[in-house]
């Protein structure tokens, strides 16, 4: 029976919404593979939100609670997966292609020698996983076929997957596993983690992306974007020009060497629309484009363009949106 493992990621002590994306694309190939949707995750004091996983369709979860992952290291925790991945002996393994997936999924593949396919934005089950993903910053989209022992591992790129309905009272079965860490080969560890001072969730997790770039001419007029972000509930990304030209912090970056964000709207405003950045957002569901220039390749890929200034454009967009809220 080809069971599909899902390693949940969580951080500040609740579960990301991407472990219940995996677990929904979890639960679509263990129909075709005849086996259990399960679940592992790595952690300290986390057996509440092992459990919380059966809520999201995992039948069995296993899990490592040891104080030595209370903070995150790609040695300790890729120890713990993989033991938990030998105990559990699935077909499949789903991570997240999120920054600490991307890490976490590369190191376990070596370390068990198995076969993995990164930023996976659709995966299907024909006698063996068959992926769908992006090449070469995304010029291609390509598929491609896990061959060779098992487990084959896959991460999925994040918010591209429905997120399963929640059913209320599901406990999945938990099984604790001994990692046997030893904290002295943890060579890495972390001695502070300093939060970002700012208002808005992180970009890759948001459903709404306002992005801004060089056409906002100065870092202060992103206070603009940063309203509108606020009145649709939504984050402030930025450009790699934006970034270069100290306007936004790197976390907010968005394209090839940024982050990649897949929300439900992206708006670009003063976006000339380079391949760098279009790797990080043109997978979004809907892309609204703002920009003086007709012939910038941001319109090629947008859903809805508007030609025209956007420090006249986004205040009315913004009046117009805060007259429906009222």
């Amino acid at each position: 029976m080809g069971d599909v493992l899902v390693i949940a990621e969580h951080a500040e002590g609740r579960m990301r919404s991407v472990s219940y994306e995996a677990l929904g694309v979890a639960s679509r190939l263990a129909q075709r593979t005849g086996g259990s949707v399960t679940a592992a995750v790595a952690g300290s004091r986390i057996e509440s939100l092992a459990g919380s996983l059966g809520a999201y369709g995992a039948e069995k979860v296993y899990f490592v609670d040891d104080t030595g992952l209370a903070d995150y290291s790609q040695e300790g925790y890729s120890a713990a997966i993989v033991r938990m991945v030998e105990e559990a002996a699935p077909d499949v393994v789903l991570f997240a292609a999120s920054t600490r997936g991307k890490e976490l999924s590369a190191r376990v593949a070596a370390r068990m020698g198995a076969a993995i396919a990164s930023d996976c934005i659709d995966v299907v089950y024909e006698d063996g996983p068959v992926a769908t993903r992006p090449m070469y910053a995304g010029k291609i989209i390509s598929k491609v076929k896990l061959t060779g022992g098992k487990p084959h591992i896959l991460s999925l790129r994040p918010k591209i997957f429905p997120v399963p309905e929640k059913a209320e009272g599901q406990s999945p079965e938990l099984v604790r596993v001994d990692a046997g860490l030893d904290q002295t080969s943890i060579r890495a560890k972390v001695k502070e983690f300093l939060k970002p001072e700012t208002e808005f969730a992180d970009v890759t997790e948001a459903d709404v992306v306002v992005s801004g770039g060089r056409g906002l001419k100065d870092g202060g007029n992103f206070k603009i974007l940063e309203e509108l972000a606020k009145i649709l509930g939504g984050s402030v990304g930025a450009s790699r020009a934006a970034v270069d030209a100290e306007w936004r912090d790197h976390a907010d970056q968005v394209g090839q060497t940024g982050k990649i964000v897949n929300p439900n709207l992206y708006v670009a405003c003063g976006i000339s629309g380079a391949i760098q950045h279009l790797v990080g957002m043109r997978t979004a569901k809907c892309i609204v484009a703002i920009n003086k220039d007709p012939e910038a390749p941001i319109f090629k890929v947008a859903d809805y363009g508007v030609i025209g200034d956007l420090f006249e454009v986004v205040p009315l967009l913004k009046e117009e949106l805060g007259r429906e809220c009222d």
